[in-house]
């Protein structure tokens, strides 16, 4: 089930709030109504994996309130273990076999291995509590704090990645409290505008940009045009998309009382690749950046190190992304790319603030080529003709007006909890608006068939 649907938004969501507000004042039974809503929710995708969700949490709670009992961090490392070969063998099995037995020069039958949605997202959040547990946090919750915070089915499927200690203490306060209609009023103004972002740019920029794509895939060579149409459109549509699942992510939880972490800050206006990963999918950032970036030891060493580091960090985000050379190399590619920009600021020379911004965008919208690409052939057909070397030609594309509103919105505009947090307030003529707007996206979406959000392939 899809944020961006009606039986969601129509059946679901309320249907789940009125359980919800129902019996808010008696923490247990609120708590209980979110973790059934959130394993309905896993459930409508594929039930098969309903039970490895659910025991998968509930081992992990087990060996966290082992290690509580018994302070043996064995516990923890079994706990870490574990996630990491669900992880593994759901996701990269195919892949390690593959490469594998190519080298023996044979031919890897793929196994019929199904990925059970959200993984990358829900073992993530696993893994950081058993980190920090294993670093000196004290917080061993209960069964039911656990299963709240790793199930909440808002940030369940593609985040934001949410640490224990920025939600479950929220747990225990009345979401009727003091903030109850400031939280109702944000939360709804949060899913118009990610509902906007999703149903009425994300998806005609896919419109524009998955036809190009695929006949590059089929051997077709585009035109200077027509490779950067593809290049730029897809680096708004997967900005839009995902930016609108993570505005609507946090929308919903405030609906409930709940408020994540945000997970996107205009990153097209980053001056640089440093910035950018500062404000692109913040929360994945952090865990790479807490988790391993400085664990391995940040840059607190020498430039040979740092720069190791960096490249190590990377090329794993982009293995995170998908079990793909492609993606190894994209992750490659930015490891390079902040290499540079590290070596760059040591020597203290300072670019234009205009140039940074430009050099930066433009390296942005050629990486994103090699992300999207079906294969290494493709994206550097892509790279050759945006470069000229297939001709300058000419083009015309179906959706011009969302792709120049797109370009504008995220070269102009604040991030969206900046837009609602700091220029919104309340006001009737707002109210009157979104109301609208948001019939009018509830009309449209009910009109076709919703592509589902980019990041929940990853």
């Amino acid at each position: 089930m899809l944020f961006s649907t009606q039986p969601f938004l129509l059946v679901f969501l309320p249907i789940v709030l009125l359980l919800f507000y129902s019996c808010a004042k008696i923490r247990p039974l609120r708590q209980l109504v979110l973790i059934g809503a959130s394993f309905v929710f896993y459930g409508i995708w594929n039930w098969r994996f309903v039970p490895f969700l659910f025991l998968l949490t509930l081992l992990n709670w087990l060996l966290a309130y082992q290690f509580g009992r018994t302070k043996q961090k064995l516990w923890l490392v079994i706990g870490i273990i574990i996630n990491l070969a669900m992880l593994g063998f759901f996701k990269y099995a195919n892949f390690f076999a593959e490469n594998i037995e190519a080298l023996w020069g044979r031919q890897h039958v793929a196994w019929q291995i199904v990925l059970p949605l959200g993984i990358s997202f829900f073992v993530f959040q696993k893994i950081s509590y058993l980190v920090d547990l294993s670093r000196g946090a004290k917080n061993i919750y209960n069964v039911l704090d656990f299963f709240e915070f790793v199930t909440f089915f808002p940030q369940l499927i593609s985040g934001p990645l949410v640490r224990h200690n920025e939600i479950i203490p929220q747990f225990e306060n009345n979401p009727k409290g003091a903030y109850f209609w400031e939280n109702i009023s944000k939360g709804l103004c949060f899913i118009v505008i990610g509902l906007v972002k999703k149903a009425g740019i994300a998806e005609s920029l896919g419109m524009i940009c998955n036809p190009l794509f695929d006949q590059v895939s089929n051997g077709q060579m585009l035109n200077w045009g027509q490779a950067w149409v593809a290049a730029i459109s897809y680096s708004l549509q997967i900005f839009f998309d995902f930016s609108g699942y993570s505005d609507m992510a946090i929308g919903i939880a405030l609906l409930f009382g709940l408020r994540l972490p945000f997970n996107f800050n205009a990153p097209y206006q980053s001056h640089n690749l440093q910035e950018f990963w500062r404000r692109w999918h913040m929360t994945l950032s952090r865990f790479f950046r807490d988790y391993l970036y400085i664990p391995l030891g940040g840059n607190r060493c020498s430039s040979t190190r740092e720069a190791t580091n960096l490249m190590l960090t990377m090329l794993l985000a982009g293995l995170w992304h998908g079990a793909g050379w492609t993606f190894i190399a994209w992750g490659g590619l930015h490891g390079s790319g902040l290499v540079v920009n590290h070596f760059w600021k040591r020597t203290n020379l300072k670019l234009p603030s205009f140039l940074g911004w430009f050099l930066t965008l433009l390296f942005l919208i050629f990486t994103w080529v090699i992300f999207r690409a079906s294969d290494f052939n493709s994206a550097v057909h892509i790279w050759q003709s945006m470069i000229g070397l297939y001709g300058t030609g000419s083009v015309t594309f179906k959706h011009s007006f969302e792709f120049w509103v797109g370009i504008l919105l995220v070269l102009l505009c604040p991030a969206s909890q900046i837009l609602i947090n700091r220029y919104l307030r309340p006001s009737v003529w707002i109210a009157v608006i979104g109301g609208v707007i948001a019939v009018f996206f509830l009309l449209l979406v009910g009109g076709r068939i919703p592509d589902a959000f980019i990041y929940f392939r990853f």
